[in-house]
């Protein structure tokens, strides 16, 4: 039988003392989350009879997620990403700043610096040499459909084992990582390689909690976008590759429908042409629709740890 202490005088106490009622300093924000947080935590242990080998096993889970490195991966996969996500898309309704490209989860794995190039780029390295070739393409424009020249188009995606440049150290430095400023037109292109999807570390942290849910850790082949201009609200977005087994099924949740695009094989295209590239190839097409604010704040990507990122 549940013992039931939450609202006796000892444990109301405890939770004060815990987060620094009973004290002047400090944050009065960050008491107030923590007495939430610990309220919280200790009902879920009256609730569910939770006991002390469960209690301490979950102690220790916590920090081998952090050893692991891997407390950012099992965020989305709970779908904390999606939620915050969800949240800025009811205050964006709120705001009249609704439409535009879909925004989603950003991931884990972005690194800033990537080389800039006006137009097009090429990003991958060429190591790769049974990979399928494919042409990234696509035009930036206004929410009435006018162009929007140089703005930024930062992509960022997986090699052919699933894999991120500076974190598999086997690839040269910004492998698959690019950014490209839109011509007079609005558009923007890059030469790459299909990239593959990936699953979570089969013996990692996050797989181990998966399992005990039932789940699967794996996300589909997809490629990631921050688009920005000065006046526009930034967006941060990905595309899932139609077809893919786990496209309407991946574990971060960042699937959405206007955000799933396919990979057309064709045997000629204008846009390859144009930066030498001749004969069959796959393109992948995604065009991209920008919002107009005045809000400073908008028009940057959020601040959180970003491999490379400084801030001032």
């Amino acid at each position: 039988m549940t013992v039931k202490t939450m609202q006796s005088a000892d444990v109301k106490e405890l939770l004060e003392k815990v987060a620094g009622f009973n004290t002047s300093g400090g944050d009065e924000r960050v008491k107030k989350i923590v007495h939430r947080v610990m309220h919280d935590i200790f009902q879920i242990v009256e609730d569910f009879d939770v006991t002390p080998e469960e209690f301490w096993s979950a102690v220790y889970y916590v920090s081998e997620l952090g050893a692991n490195g891997e407390t950012a991966l099992l965020a989305p996969g709970l779908g904390m990403d999606r939620y915050l996500d969800i949240r800025l898309d009811a205050e964006d309704e709120q705001a009249g700043l609704a439409g535009g490209t879909p925004r989603t989860i950003e991931g884990p794995l972005y690194v800033a610096g990537a080389p800039i190039s006006e137009g097009f780029a090429r990003m991958d390295d060429g190591s790769a040499k049974d990979a399928e070739v494919i042409l990234i393409k696509g035009r930036v424009t206004d929410d009435q459909g006018a162009p929007l020249a140089d703005a930024v188009v930062d992509i960022w995606h997986a090699n052919t084992k699933g894999a991120y440049s500076f974190f598999d150290k086997s690839q040269s430095e910004y492998h698959l990582r690019r950014r490209i400023k839109t011509d007079a037109n609005g558009c923007y292109a890059a030469q790459s390689i299909m990239p593959s999807g990936y699953g979570c570390p089969p013996d990692g942290s996050t797989q181990k909690l998966l399992n005990q849910l039932g789940r699967h850790g794996q996300r589909p082949a997809h490629i990631h976008y921050f688009v920005s201009k000065p006046g526009f609200k930034h967006l941060t977005t990905q595309i899932n590759i139609a077809g893919d087994e786990y496209t309407f099924d991946d574990f971060a949740f960042a699937t959405r429908e206007e955000l799933v695009v396919e990979a057309k094989p064709v045997q000629h295209s204008d846009t390859a042409a144009q930066h030498g590239l001749t004969g069959p190839i796959t393109e992948v097409e995604f065009n991209v629709t920008l919002v107009a604010t005045d809000k400073a704040e908008l028009q940057e990507r959020h601040a959180r740890r970003r491999a490379l990122e400084t801030t001032e």
